[in-house]
């Protein structure tokens, strides 16, 4: 009884909009600073698919930290319920995204043609000697790392999923509360 009450009492802090906003900014935060350290302290070099799986993290931290800004002043109103729904929209987005470059490292679909699929084989062993110099392509469909059986593309779904929730969860809230 106990552990649901304080499960619900969490869940209510959570849902406040300026925490649902600020717990956004951190965890998105916190992501992409993973992911660039994957990238440039282990050296996994990301695919095409990684990089724009990013994008919505760089759009969504400086708009949650606004959004919690402004859901920090007005406690109540349709701002902050607005922002966290934009919020909520670049994170589904970047749910999306992670679901369909998930898929196409299990190979449900194809993914871009430069960075999946067959490689071309040059004519020539110079065309071949060329080309080693002068491309170097990180395949969309192949998986760089897995973190407990998730790869880095399926953990991006996970986490934009539950951070487009949280912050849906936080404008379902402050639309609630807001003044009629």
């Amino acid at each position: 009884m106990a552990q649901s009450t304080s499960l619900r009492s969490l869940a209510g802090t959570l849902t406040r909009p300026s925490v649902a906003a600020s717990t956004v900014a951190a965890v998105a935060l916190a992501t992409i600073l993973g992911a660039l350290y994957i990238e440039h302290v282990l050296g996994v070099k990301p695919c095409e698919l990684c990089l724009k799986q990013r994008i919505p993290y760089y759009a969504g931290v400086p708009l949650a930290v606004v959004v919690a800004v402004a859901a920090s002043r007005a406690r109540t109103g349709l701002r902050p319920a607005v922002g966290l729904c934009l919020l909520a929209l670049v994170f589904a987005v970047g749910a999306v995204m992670g679901g369909y470059h998930s898929g196409v490292e299990w190979g449900l679909w194809a993914g871009p043609s430069d960075c999946t699929g067959t490689i071309a084989k040059p004519a020539a062993m110079s065309d071949f000697l060329k080309q080693l110099d002068t491309v170097k392509v990180v395949r969309c469909d192949e998986v760089a790392m897995r973190i407990f059986g998730l790869s880095l593309a399926a953990w991006n779904a996970v986490i934009a999923a539950g951070l487009a929730a949280l912050a849906l969860a936080g404008a379902a809230r402050a639309f609630a509360t807001a003044p009629r």
